[in-house]
């Protein structure tokens, strides 16, 4: 079991080594580097949301219930292939017992 597990943490090394090595590729490309740091807002938002669940111990499953919804919404959510309106994320916030606060610069 134990070198299974050495296994596995070894391939997951090699896989984020790789994605590194490619995402930077990608990036010294001026325009997808735009274009990507024009979506860093919706990830920070993604990543804190992911980052206040765990820390509640909560599933997608759990927190969709609470917000009375489906698991599916919070997977779309988290994965970033969903564009929230405001009112999905001050749901979303409430039933993590958090708030939201948006700035205009």
């Amino acid at each position: 079991m134990y070198i299974v597990a050495q296994y596995i943490i070894y391939v997951i090394l090699i896989r984020m080594k790789k994605y590194s090595g490619y995402k930077q590729k990608l990036l010294s490309d001026k325009v997808i580097k735009r274009e990507y740091e024009n979506l860093s807002p919706q990830f920070e938002v993604v990543r804190a949301i992911i980052k206040k669940r765990l820390q509640k111990g909560m599933s997608q499953k759990e927190l969709a219930h609470k917000m009375g919804t489906r698991q599916s919404a919070v997977s779309r959510f988290e994965s970033g292939s969903y564009n929230p309106s405001l009112s999905f994320l001050q749901r979303i916030t409430e039933a993590l017992d958090a708030n939201i606060k948006i700035t205009v610069r």
